[in-house]
């Protein structure tokens, strides 16, 4: 299997709040009901039913419909889930902080099956920067808060020597997830 990262494009990142129409969907994965979300052009969440922060990026105005977008999306999540690596990203856009995109714009460059630990994202920011210091819990916080689970890979951010800690979506879908794409499952 190959495990060599896909190239991605760039997050679009959205500061204001949203005010226009969201469009949502469900979809059942071998972890249980997901719920993905669009603003219509492209993918704005994807959570599992239920975990932390649930539905946070949605405007008050929701539909549910079935968008083309929601079509790539499952398209994506079947071939994940069939334990192979997508050579495609649906449109992604972050309703977010810059400082959050850039966090999320590295996950995106955690291989398949590999990890990154808090701390790593941090330094690598600071590499950058040229310099400068900045905390693995700011970094843990933006974790945490990410919308598009599974497409943007905060499973694979763990804690210094290897402890899985911290999973919007719990801890064993963490395990399960990392499992599956380690071939241990």
């Amino acid at each position: 299997m190959n495990r060599s990262p896909v190239r991605l494009k760039r997050l679009k990142v959205v500061k204001t709040i949203h005010t226009g129409m969201d469009y949502t969907f469900r979809y059942t994965s071998p972890l249980g009901p997901l719920c993905m979300a669009s603003d219509g052009q492209s993918l704005i969440g994807l959570w599992f039913e239920g975990q932390k922060h649930f539905g946070s990026t949605l405007s008050p105005i929701k539909k549910e419909a079935k968008l083309p977008l929601f079509t790539e999306t499952i398209r994506w999540l079947s071939i994940y889930f069939d334990r192979k690596i997508p050579d495609f990203t649906p449109p992604l856009t972050m309703r977010s902080t810059p400082f959050r995109k850039r966090v999320f714009e590295i996950l995106l460059t955690i291989p398949y099956g590999k990890t990154m630990t808090y701390g790593a994202i941090p330094k690598q920011i600071a590499n950058e920067d040229k310099g400068g210091c900045m905390a693995a819990q700011a970094v843990g916080n933006a974790v945490g808060h990410n919308a598009i689970s599974l497409i943007i890979p905060c499973h694979r951010v763990i804690g210094s020597k290897q402890k899985i800690c911290g999973y919007a979506g719990g801890i064993e879908r963490k395990l399960w997830l990392l499992a599956m794409e380690q071939g241990r499952l």
